[in-house]
């Protein structure tokens, strides 16, 4: 009897190449290898479960054990972090004003920066009650992320 276990294996490494190709995040990068170890132990009369298990396995020892290094030199060839004059970094570190109590992404509120008003989350637990000074600690897109001022 032939199995044809091999091609779904074979078809599933090349999807999670194309996909690794679109990501770049060397996650589905060695999901990928673990099909391709897969198809190789398929060619052999087999069970599907052990197939999954070498699958699993070259997957999870790949991400564990060598994507933190792969990571660190792909992100050592992306160079230095652009800056520009007037870009959403030259706001780290000013002082707002909360205008509503300022809780985290799933309970956003407004700060005053500028005199303009911004949508604002905080990492601070408990949240930011209305009425007080912050820092901007962080910016993401259109949102300031703010903490009370250390020390007070």
């Amino acid at each position: 009897m032939v199995s044809w276990m091999w091609v779904v294996w074979l078809l599933a490494g090349l999807v999670l190449v194309g996909m690794e190709v679109h990501t770049q995040a060397f996650y589905a990068l060695f999901l990928a290898l673990g099909a391709f170890a897969a198809t190789v132990v398929a060619l052999f009369p087999t069970e599907v479960w052990l197939q999954a298990v070498v699958a699993a396995a070259v997957a999870m020892v790949g991400t564990l054990a060598v994507r933190p290094t792969l990571a660190r030199l792909s992100a050592r060839h992306l160079g230095p972090k652009l800056t520009m004059p007037g870009a959403s970094d030259n706001l780290v570190g000013q002082a707002a004003l909360t205008l509503e109590p300022v809780g985290d992404e799933n309970h956003p509120g407004h700060a005053r920066l500028f005199n303009e008003k911004w949508l604002a989350v905080t990492t601070n637990p408990g949240g930011v009650p209305a009425h007080q000074q912050v820092t901007v600690v962080e910016v993401r897109g259109t949102t300031l992320v703010v903490a009370p001022p250390k020390g007070g």
